[in-house]
């Protein structure tokens, strides 16, 4: 049997993938382990888990791959560089020491770490490099059930593509156009996260969630920094930023076309002006992928897209492609950042280099997603002894039944169950679950138990069989990745008065039958759930619409603000006992806060830094 180790590293979420045979066995990223949002380090725990699960020792690994290549990443930036000298000065002074003593030598770097975990592990003859982009698509086109394809992958930056279409056949798959750096949907979008005051590479979805709050009134403007041609592809004009050569996102120009500095998240509110702002980006992004779709759609005549790179998680923007019927079918990968990229580099050596068949898998060859680490009820048990925590078992019926009880007296649950999710979103195996009906639901989840931004939207957890009664969208939506607009006969309209009220104030008027998962323009990131990959959590919520009638329940991930999504039952006790969840489901663990040692409690607020 063949193995292959995926490894993304060095950039923003690092992350290990082990294949057999091409089959997809365990992936995880490193920052669930070390409790580092987005930990770019080497991925040295992911890398032991995934060893672990597929019992391996790394000696006996047949080949190792990086999803990317840093000699053309090294170009890239010496090119840029001298193509804006003298500009780029001090960021490239920053940036050269690091590249010359490690990154250049990848290879040997790696090769140094990877002994770390096996003695035996004797010679780097077995490591390989794949391209970002090419990582991307294959993470988007391998796993998905077509077996003929076009991808899109749109991300901020490889080692030169921002942009890139590739066709997928059979176990081949080759890139045929590029946009190249500096001209990058990415950094567009990236810089306006850093304009609106939010943290780049980690707060471009509250940019998302922040739009439909307000009017894509700089529409205009923004065009004035991107030049958009009729098939999608674009360049920016590099007046306006800095990220090419300097130290921050955006420049004074950039500040005099928009009439405001950016916001400072310490001192500044979030204004009708920032709501405005980021309609306005949100629109042209969306502009931008259905131009790009149509026009691949239209050229290479195949009838299924697969969406990869950190702009496939903008799940508003394939919502509308979805809407607008260009394809016959959409797949998108859920890791699609670069975290999928550890994925995608080990199944682009499998098939495309080595010439292996692909067997498709028409029942989800990502097993729901659910790709990372499991807990007996022993190992359960004895780390929640050791936490101290107080917990009753029970047998699964019982666990279901009262799970789906508390869910309607509009408690607010941790669950911990089976595997963890591979990606950014949590799908049913480390979620923070409540009742969709509930009107003050969303408002408490945000203020109370994830310390963060109210306007945040939720996502609702449907039934696959009942999705099309609710929502207005009848295809398979397993990994939260499109966003639909809630059923008209589900909806409550707002009044004349109602809809004058500043932008955040909509957020408390109830808009519809699930209030807790309606965003503000009537649309939801739905997550559709099926027995065949997520069983307990498919039983939890038939329960719950036995009780009430509604086959929908909230979902959101399994940590505070600032947090990675919780990993351990350890992690999992402690972010119960720091916020006001009502009760934890672990296993077959019930957790009543009530009940705990209130000296166990612990202030959650300070724990992380803010995202």
């Amino acid at each position: 049997m063949k193995s292959i180790l995926g490894i993304s590293a060095f950039y923003h979420d690092s992350a290990a993938c082990i294949l057999k045979d091409g089959k997809i066995i365990a992936a995880a990223q490193e920052e669930r382990f070390t409790r580092k949002k987005h930990d770019p380090s080497y991925p040295h725990n992911a890398i032991e888990f995934v060893l672990k699960y597929a019992n391996l020792k790394l000696g006996e690994v047949d080949q190792i791959v990086f999803f990317e290549k840093p000699f053309l990443k090294f170009e890239r930036l010496l090119e840029t560089y001298v193509g804006f000298a003298p500009k780029g000065f001090v960021s490239f002074a920053k940036a050269m020491p690091l590249w010359i003593k490690e990154k250049l030598f990848q290879k040997n770097l790696l090769f140094n770490k990877l002994k770390e975990h096996d003695e035996n592990y004797k010679s780097d003859n077995n490591i390989y490099f794949s391209d970002h982009h090419l990582s991307h698509a294959a993470s988007a086109f391998f796993p998905s059930p077509f077996d003929e394809a076009v991808i899109l992958t749109a991300d901020g930056v490889g080692e030169w593509a921002t942009t890139t279409v590739a066709i997928g056949k059979e176990n081949k798959l080759e890139i045929k156009k590029e946009i190249h750096f500096p001209h990058s949907l990415g950094l567009l979008y990236s810089a306006f996260t850093y304009y609106t005051g939010f943290k780049v590479n980690s707060g471009e979805y509250k940019l998302m969630g922040l739009a439909p709050y307000g009017n894509p009134i700089y529409e205009d403007k923004i065009k004035k920094l991107i030049d958009i041609k009729d098939d999608g592809t674009f360049r920016l004009d590099q007046s306006y930023f800095n990220y090419a050569t300097g130290l921050t996102m955006t420049n004074s120009k950039f500040n005099k076309l928009f009439g405001q500095k950016p916001r400072d998240a310490q001192k500044d509110k979030i204004t009708q002006f920032h709501m405005d702002i980021a309609a306005s980006i949100q629109k042209v992004t969306e502009e931008i992928m259905i131009k790009l779709a149509r026009s691949i759609r239209e050229e290479y005549k195949i009838k299924n897209l697969c969406l990869a790179g950190g702009v496939a998680l903008n799940c508003v923007a394939n919502g509308k492609i979805l809407k607008e019927k260009i394809f016959d079918n959409i797949w998108i990968q859920p890791a699609a950042g670069d975290a999928g990229g550890s994925l995608g580099a080990a199944l682009a050596l499998w098939h495309t280099e080595q010439n292996n068949k692909r067997v498709i898998n028409l029942n989800d060859d990502m097993q729901g997603s659910y790709l990372g680490n499991e807990y007996t009820q022993e190992e359960i048990e004895k780390e929640l002894k050791t936490a101290g925590a107080i917990f009753d078992t029970f047998e699964f019926d019982k666990i279901i039944d009262q799970t789906a009880e508390l869910l309607s007296n509009e408690k607010a649950i941790g669950w911990f169950q089976g595997r963890m999710e591979f990606g950014p979103r949590a799908l049913g195996g480390r979620s923070i679950l409540g009742d969709p009906r509930s009107e003050k639901m969303q408002k408490n989840l945000n203020l109370k138990v994830k310390y963060r931004e109210s306007f945040r939207p939720f996502a609702p957890s449907v039934l696959i069989e009942n999705v099309s009664e609710w929502f207005d969208i009848d295809v398979d939506s397993p990994y939260m990745l499109l966003v639909a607009s809630i059923n008209s006969e589900r909806k409550i309209l707002m009044t004349d008065e109602q809809k004058k009220l500043f932008g955040i104030d909509k957020l408390n008027i109830k808009r519809s039958q699930i209030p807790a998962v309606t965003h503000v323009d009537y649309t939801a990131r739905v997550q559709t759930v099926t027995k065949n990959t997520n069983s307990r959590y498919y039983d939890l919520i038939s329960k719950f619409k036995k009780k009430t009638g509604c086959p929908v329940i909230v979902n959101t991930s399994f940590n505070v603000r600032g947090e990675p999504i919780v990993c351990s039952p350890t992690d999992a006790f402690n972010c119960f006992m720091g916020t006001e969840l009502d009760y934890l489901v672990i296993g077959d663990c019930i957790l009543d806060k009530s009940k705990q040692n209130p000296n166990l409690k612990k202030d959650y607020t300070k724990e992380f830094e803010l995202d």
